[in-house]
């Protein structure tokens, strides 16, 4: 089985020690204050990758949103449904999540480099399928069109990313302008992080 196919697996057995391993700081609130800066009140986020909840959806949750989170991993999404009991909170692969709405934003933060780059580019498809008119799409890339191998808990840890020109051309071609990109961004642990809006 390849490091790619291997995520899923990898994630669900080490969930707990991910959930103690997460960094609370909230290293992103910059980032999410400038997605929340262009939403509705009360708005509805889908979070795909969303973990156990924390530190992302909790803050987003406290500002308002509604949230509905999508995670392969079991176990992390029944952490979400005791913290968050009010929320929705799906077992899916965030590739072929079949949801009955769309949403005022969606959020990929350190999920889809988790992704293979054909998996990548069939994702901007699923983002423009479920993005409401106007809609904003915050996540996280690499810079270069490229594959790592990271470990976690002593597994591989797959990660891959498209080249930026590729991740712009795709994002036009699906209807998403790009209102705010950093690459290394240093006030954000040196994530490269696009902000887009639904044209």
């Amino acid at each position: 089985m390849m490091p790619a196919d291997q995520l899923i697996g990898l994630y669900q057995r080490h969930a707990l020690a991910y959930d103690h391993d997460r960094d609370r700081s909230l290293f992103e609130k910059g980032w999410l204050d400038r997605l929340l800066a262009l939403l509705p009140p009360g708005a509805a986020v889908l979070d795909l990758g969303c973990g156990m909840g924390e530190p992302i959806a909790r803050y987003l949750i406290e500002q308002g949103c509604a949230l509905t989170g999508v995670d392969a991993a079991p176990l992390s999404i029944e952490l979400c449904q005791r913290r968050f009991p009010d929320h929705t909170w799906l077992v899916g692969d965030m590739r072929n999540v079949d949801l009955p709405r769309t949403y005022d934003a969606i959020l990929a933060w350190n999920s889809l480099f988790h992704l293979t780059h054909a998996d990548q580019r069939q994702m901007m498809g699923v983002f423009g399928r479920y993005a409401a008119p106007d809609a904003c799409l915050l996540f996280t890339s690499g810079t270069t069109h490229s594959e790592a191998i990271g470990s976690y808990q002593g597994e591989p840890l797959y990660h891959a990313s498209l080249d930026t020109a590729e991740y712009r051309a795709l994002l036009e071609a699906h209807g998403f302008s790009v209102v705010a990109h950093v690459v290394d961004d240093p006030t954000c642990c040196g994530h490269t992080i696009w902000l887009c809006q639904r044209r």
